[in-house]
């Protein structure tokens, strides 16, 4: 008699993980038997594409992508996994271990919808499922937080550049933390702040602040003789109500799409509205690289303490005095300087500021990999790191900035 009962229907698999091996992450197995109990299932990257064409696959709510550094090679395959993925309405997350950024940026601009570093953060795993599986207007809202701007405002803030003059130099990391110093120092009475990336191919400070990059962007600076406050405060997004950001575009773009004209009234269209407007420039000097550095206030030009950022250095010094453009704008910034009790290392900066005829008037601390793991997590380092001591030196970069400020202000 038993056979002829009705059997109960197996729970769907809502969620499955994708990996080439997925016992090389046994931390995200705990976290997703924690978050999905049995209804999860595993599979391999070729498998993977198999399965989404199965009638199984239809309950499939999420992905969870995991990669290492072996996986690299194949990211061509992972890239149509995540694309068979989206297509199917299907969320993807990364689950990335050493991979380099280009790679990660490779996937997410495939669609990828979150991205978790592993070793996974505890919770990170549950936060992501709870992003993607938020309804869809929820999402919007939280993506779409853009910022209006108050028409006829005329402030003329002060313009503050990054520039990093070598690949890795921590110039991004600079922008954003010194941006977010800027827009919380004195709690309801902070200064207003404007962060624009524009690095238009690589910028990252959406990554870093864990914001969207958006159509809008592109649009804005398409079109910057037709752009007023609202088109400019719609392609802006805000951080904590706090901070008012302009990611670089969603797609990758060449970086003399836009003129210098184009470059000219985005700045004066920031100034105008907020005290301090920081930008991310990008290595590479463009058509539109004077038209920043004539409105910049400071020019901080971020270095290290090798051989690549001399060169770079002295590449820039006579690169800029043989147009007669204004180089002692430019204020050297030395990134991971050596500690107080490196006598040695003290002594290899003073040498090579003499040998390239430069002032080095900034050095900040190597903050060590608390910084990575802020960036990644897109947060600022004094959210994620407060005590860190690079974190400390922005703090007072930014504080001396504002008091100097505010001492012109009254002067004038």
């Amino acid at each position: 008699m038993s056979s002829g009962m009705p059997q109960p229907e197996p729970n769907p698999i809502v969620a499955c993980t994708i990996s080439r091996d997925v016992q090389n992450f046994d931390l995200l197995i705990e976290d997703m038997e924690t978050a999905m109990g049995e209804a999860w299932g595993d599979l391999g990257f070729a498998e993977a594409l198999a399965f989404f064409g199965q009638p199984e696959a239809e309950s499939l709510e999420f992905v969870a992508l995991a990669l290492d550094g072996e996986d690299e090679d194949n990211l061509v395959l992972m890239g149509e996994i995540i694309t068979q993925a989206k297509s199917r309405g299907i969320k993807v997350i990364l689950i990335a271990e050493d991979v380099t950024p280009a790679s990660l940026h490779q996937l997410l601009r495939k669609g990828a919808d979150e991205f978790v570093p592993y070793p996974l953060p505890e919770q990170e795993l549950q936060m992501a499922i709870d992003r993607v599986s938020a309804p869809e207007p929820q999402r919007a809202e939280q993506t779409q937080n853009t910022h209006q701007l108050k028409s006829g405002t005329s402030k003329e803030g002060a313009v503050i550049v990054v520039h990093g003059l070598a690949g890795g130099s921590g110039a991004t990391t600079l922008a954003v933390n010194l941006a977010w110093e800027l827009a919380t120092l004195s709690g309801d009475e902070s200064p207003s702040v404007c962060l624009l990336d524009f690095d238009l191919q690589y910028g990252s400070i959406s990554t870093y602040l864990d914001l969207p990059r958006r159509e809008a962007v592109f649009e804005m600076l398409s079109e910057t003789d037709n752009m007023d406050e609202e088109v400019f405060g719609q392609a802006l997004l805000s951080y904590e109500d706090k901070l008012q950001v302009l990611t670089a575009p969603s797609d990758m773009v060449p970086l003399d799409l836009i003129t210098p004209e184009d470059i000219q009234r985005v700045v004066d269209m920031a100034r105008s509205h907020f005290d301090y407007v920081v930008i991310d420039m990008p290595k590479t000097l463009v058509q539109w690289s004077e038209t920043v550095l004539q409105a910049a206030h400071v020019y901080f030009a971020l270095i290290e303490l090798d051989m690549r950022s001399a060169q770079n250095a002295l590449r820039m010094k006579r690169a800029l005095q043989s147009e007669d453009l204004p180089f002692n704008k430019l204020r050297f910034a030395l990134n991971r300087a050596p500690k107080f009790t490196d006598l040695s290392g003290k002594s290899r900066v003073k040498r090579m500021g003499e040998s390239l005829g430069i002032s080095i008037d900034l050095q900040l601390p190597d903050g060590g990999k608390q910084v990575t793991q802020g960036n990644d997590h897109g947060l600022p380092l004094a959210s994620s790191a407060a005590k860190n001591p690079l974190r400390r030196e922005i703090a007072k970069l930014a504080q001396s900035i504002n008091e100097l400020g505010q001492s012109e202000a009254q002067a004038a």
